[in-house]
C-alpha cells in the first residue's frame, strides 16, 4: 500500500509544475499572464456554473476533472498559443509523450483512467468533452475580453481566427456559443480584432 499513496503523492507534486506553465491569456484588469493551473481551475468552477447550458445532458463531475487534468501534459510540451500555427502542427506529438510519462507516475489504473478522460477531451465527441472544450474557447475569452482584447491585439489576431477557434463552442453549446459571438462582434466594432 505505501508505494500506492508513494505515486499517489509523487504526481500531486509533479502536477505542481502545471503553476509554472504560463498562458498568452492575461488575468482581468490587465493582470501578469495566467498560469495553466489557474485556467484549469476557472474553466472547472465555470463548467459547474454554466452546466444548464449545455446542449446535452453531461456528467458534470466528469466535465470538471476534463478541465482540470487537459492541460497538465504543457509540463513537459509547453503551452501552444491557440492562434500559432507553426507550434499547433506539432502539439498532438508533444502532448502525446507528455501524457504518457507524466500519467504513468500515478499507479496503473489511476494512470489508465486519466489517459482516457485525457483522451476523451482530445476526441471531442462525447457531451462531457465538447462542453469541457466550450469552457476552453470561453474561459480566455471572456478574460480578453475583460482586457479589451489585449491579447489579441497584441498578436494581431483576426476575427476569422477566433471564430475558426469558437465555432466548435457551439458543440457543446449553442447558449454559450450566442454569447461568444457577441463578444467577437464588440471587438470587431472596437478594432481589437481585424
Amino acid at each position: 500500500m505505501d508505494k500506492r499513496i508513494d505515486k499517489q503523492l509523487a504526481f500531486s507534486l509533479e502536477i505542481d509544475k502545471v503553476k509554472n506553465i504560463f498562458r498568452q491569456t492575461h488575468l482581468s484588469g490587465n493582470g501578469r499572464n495566467e498560469n495553466d493551473a489557474e485556467h484549469s481551475w476557472h474553466m472547472a468552477v465555470m463548467a459547474y456554473l454554466l452546466k444548464e447550458y449545455a446542449n446535452e445532458e453531461i456528467d458534470i463531475a466528469k466535465v470538471m476533472i476534463m478541465c482540470l487534468i487537459h492541460d497538465i501534459v504543457e509540463i513537459d510540451a509547453g503551452d501552444t498559443y491557440a492562434y500559432d500555427a507553426e507550434s499547433l502542427k506539432t502539439q498532438k506529438a508533444r502532448e502525446d509523450a507528455a501524457k504518457e510519462r507524466i500519467f504513468s507516475i500515478l499507479p496503473e489504473e489511476q494512470a489508465t483512467e486519466l489517459i482516457a478522460l485525457f483522451d476523451e477531451f482530445e476526441a471531442y465527441e462525447t457531451a462531457e468533452a465538447k462542453f469541457a472544450h466550450a469552457m476552453d474557447n470561453l474561459q480566455p475569452l471572456i478574460l480578453n475580453n475583460s482586457n479589451n482584447g489585449g491579447d489579441w491585439r497584441e498578436h494581431n489576431v483576426t476575427a476569422e481566427q477566433v471564430y475558426n477557434r469558437q465555432s466548435k463552442t457551439k458543440l457543446g453549446s449553442e447558449r454559450l456559443f450566442e454569447i461568444t459571438d457577441r463578444i467577437i462582434r464588440e471587438n470587431i466594432k472596437k478594432g481589437n480584432l481585424k
